[in-house]
């Protein structure tokens, strides 16, 4: 009798235990805030954050028109990018563009946004003709400077369709602490044999 109640007060202990360990993971779940989509660019009228400024290396080879209106992935504009590959033939064999926040910040000025809990970059583009191959990215802004970005993540250099497809980098695991530089694309030389329009739409973290 005196082992069976020994055994019966031990499976009520376990028990016990064993709910309130799921009572507080589940209170603690629910205490952790999910991350909300954070959007770079949506439409021009919209409330997009950061701001397409930092042109690379002195934005003689590319051109950006963020108010474009034909053939968009959705809504009511997209961006149109330009690759003036023969005009980086004579520069530095490299072009492109970064959104910063704020406009023209790269690392001097604080700002930025703190994206903790982002699991990915997420983002729409097409070639015009297709064969158009760019590489895109976030972070790495204002390395050795006085407020650089706490993380950086890129693409492969992508061979761009002349469909709309979505693609994303993943950022799990990095720290998004602080991020000025929200979005990036470059274009070099040896990977486009002529001049490149292509063009982004939908781009945001969730």
């Amino acid at each position: 009798m005196f082992v069976l109640c020994n055994t019966l007060r031990s499976m009520m202990i376990l028990t016990m235990m064993i709910f309130c360990s799921l009572t507080l993971s589940k209170a603690f779940a629910e205490d952790v805030p999910s991350f909300k989509k954070f959007t770079v660019y949506q439409d021009k009228p919209s409330r997009n954050h950061y701001y397409i400024s930092g042109y690379m290396p002195d934005g003689e080879c590319v051109d950006m028109d963020d108010a474009w209106q034909q053939g968009c992935q959705e809504g009511r504009s997209c961006i149109k990018a330009y690759f003036g590959r023969e005009c980086a033939t004579m520069h530095q064999a490299w072009a492109g563009v970064y959104w910063l926040q704020p406009a023209n910040n790269w690392g001097d000025t604080k700002g930025g946004f703190n994206l903790t809990g982002a699991k990915r970059l997420v983002f729409w583009a097409r070639g015009e003709k297709g064969g158009e191959t760019i590489i895109f990215s976030m972070g790495g802004v204002g390395m050795g400077r006085t407020y650089p970005d706490t993380a950086s993540a890129a693409t492969e250099p992508i061979k761009l369709s002349n469909e709309w497809k979505e693609y994303s980098i993943d950022l799990k695991d990095k720290d998004l602490s602080r991020i000025t530089g929200g979005f990036a694309w470059v274009g070099n030389v040896k990977d486009n044999s002529k001049n490149s329009t292509f063009y982004i739409d939908n781009i945001y973290y969730e």
